[in-house]
C-alpha cells in the first residue's frame, strides 16, 4: 500500500491568465502579463521582465536534460501550471496534501512589495490570492492547502488581507524569513504586531520558505550557482532559525506557528544545543526570558526534511522532536522526489516505527495546517493509481510520459523490503 504523503512545500508556476483575468483594464499592460521575446516566453510588469521557469520547473525531466530550459509553458509538463493535472501527478505519487508557495511574485511576495505602483501591487497581490483559492484549490480541495502571500509593505493592509483570506478557507501564509533582507523593519520590532496578532487570532501558519527574502549565500560573484544551492539550507536556516529563537517575536506571540520549508534539518540539533548553550551563557544580562531556545522550538516550530538521510537518523529525531518535523516534495523544482516521492521517503524513514512514519509523512502536517486528509481522500490516491493502470501491467498512462516507475497491481512495495533492496 501506498505511504500517505502530505508536502508542505511545493510551488505554482502561475498560469500566464492569473493576472490579466483580475487585474482591472488600465492595469492590463502595466500588470503581470506574458511575452514572447528571444524566443522564450517572459512575465512582464511595470518596467521588469522576468523568467520562471529553468530549474523552477523541471519536474519530469532527467537531471541530464537540465539546464537554462525550460523557456516556455510548452516545455513543462501540466502539472506545473495546470491544477487538476498537478493533483494527478500527486495521486499518482500518494501525496494527498500540498502547501504552495509562489513562483513570479517570489516566494514570500517580493516582487509585489517591490513595486512602483502600490494599488497595483496590492491589487496584485489581492489576485493572486484570488486565483489560489478559487481556481488552484478548487481544482482538489482535498489535497491543495490555501496558501497565500500578504501586502508587505503595509501591515495593516496585510492584516485585513490575511483576515479576508482565512474567512475564505486559507491555512497559511507564506512569509518572508527575514524582511531586513528588503529593508524592511526587521522581526524584532513592534511593525509586524498587526500581521503576528491576525496569525494567533486566526490560527493560520506562518510559513517561511527559506531564500523567500532574496538572500542568497554565494562567497564570490564566480561562484558557481551549486555553491548556493547546497549552502543556503544551513546557512540561511541557520541564520533564520536562530534569529527568531533569540527573538522576542515567539515570546509576544507564543500562539503564533512557524514552518520553515526548503531548509532541510540536519543543522537543527546542533542549532538547539548551540543556541541554549548560549542562552545559559547569556541570559543574565541578556533580554532572553525565562524560556530556552529549544523550548520555543519544540512549542511554536516545525522544520522540513526533503531528499536527506542525516536528520531523519533516530538520533536527530530525538533532538528535533518527532511532532517538530515534516516532509516536502518541493514540485516541481529540480530538488523534488516526485515522481519517485513512494521510494525515496521509504528508504529515508524504513529505520522508523509505523507511528514516527505517519507523523512525518502526514500528520505533523494535518495538526500543523489544520488540515485533515479525509479518508476518502486517502483512498481516492490509491485508486487513482488503481484505475489508471491498465490489466496488462503497462505504466498507468497519466504518468507514463514521466517514467515513473509503478509496480503492475498499483501498489508500492513496503518500507522494510525498499530498504533491504528487495524490490524488484
Amino acid at each position: 500500500m501506498m505511504l500517505r504523503l502530505f508536502s508542505v512545500d511545493d510551488h505554482i508556476v502561475e498560469p500566464a491568465d492569473v493576472w490579466t483575468k483580475r487585474l482591472p483594464k488600465k492595469f492590463q499592460e502595466k500588470g503581470p502579463h506574458v511575452i514572447e521575446a528571444d524566443g522564450r516566453q517572459f512575465w512582464v510588469y511595470e518596467d521588469q521582465r522576468s523568467a520562471t521557469m529553468g530549474l523552477n520547473a523541471v519536474a519530469g525531466k532527467a537531471p541530464e536534460d537540465w539546464g537554462t530550459d525550460p523557456v516556455r509553458f510548452t516545455d513543462l509538463i501540466p502539472g506545473c501550471y495546470d491544477a487538476a493535472a498537478r493533483a494527478d501527478d500527486f495521486r499518482a505519487d500518494g501525496i494527498v496534501g500540498s502547501v504552495l508557495f509562489p513562483s513570479l511574485p517570489g516566494f514570500g511576495g517580493r516582487v509585489f512589495f517591490e513595486m512602483k505602483d502600490k494599488e497595483l501591487a496590492d491589487l496584485c497581490v489581492r489576485a493572486y490570492n484570488d486565483f489560489v483559492m478559487d481556481e488552484w484549490c478548487a481544482a482538489a480541495p482535498d489535497i491543495f492547502v490555501p496558501t497565500i502571500i500578504l501586502q508587505l509593505w503595509d501591515p495593516e493592509l496585510a492584516a485585513a488581507e490575511l483576515r479576508r483570506c482565512t474567512e475564505r478557507g486559507a491555512r497559511a501564509v507564506s512569509f518572508p524569513e527575514n524582511p531586513g533582507y528588503l529593508k524592511l523593519p526587521s522581526l524584532h520590532t513592534d511593525h509586524w504586531d498587526p500581521v503576528f496578532h491576525a496569525f494567533e487570532e486566526t490560527g493560520v501558519v506562518c510559513s517561511m520558505h527559506l531564500g523567500s527574502s532574496g538572500h542568497i549565500p554565494i562567497p564570490t560573484p564566480d561562484s558557481h550557482f551549486s555553491v548556493a544551492i547546497t549552502a543556503a539550507p544551513a546557512v540561511v536556516g541557520i541564520e533564520t532559525i536562530t534569529d527568531l529563537l533569540f527573538g522576542t517575536l515567539p515570546r509576544r506571540f507564543p500562539n503564533a506557528q512557524f514552518v520553515l520549508t526548503e531548509g532541510g534539518i540536519g543543522y537543527i540539533p546542533y542549532v538547539l544545543e548551540r543556541a541554549d548553550f548560549v542562552w545559559g551563557k547569556h541570559r543574565f544580562w541578556a533580554p532572553f526570558g525565562d524560556i530556552t531556545p529549544s523550548e520555543i522550538f519544540h512549542r511554536q516550530f516545525a522544520v522540513c526534511a526533503v531528499n536527506e538521510s542525516f536528520g531523519l537518523s533516530e538520533d536527530s529525531i530525538d533532538r528535533i522532536g518527532i511532532d517538530n518535523i515534516l516532509w516536502e516534495s518541493d514540485y516541481p523544482h529540480s530538488e523534488t522526489t516526485w515522481p519517485s516521492s513512494q521510494t525515496e521517503v521509504a528508504k529515508a524513514l524504513g529505520h522508523l516505527t509505523p507511528e514516527q512514519i505517519d507523523k512525518i509523512t502526514h500528520k505533523n502536517a494535518e495538526r500543523v495546517f489544520n488540515f485533515p486528509v479525509t479518508k476518502e481522500a486517502k483512498a481516492a490516491g490509491i485508486q487513482h493509481r488503481l484505475d489508471n493502470t491498465e490489466a496488462n501491467g503497462e505504466r498507468p498512462p497519466a504518468i507514463k510520459a514521466y517514467a515513473i516507475d509503478a509496480t503492475p497491481n498499483g501498489d508500492l512495495p513496503d518500507v522494510s523490503s525498499v530498504v533491504a533492496g528487495t524490490t524488484k
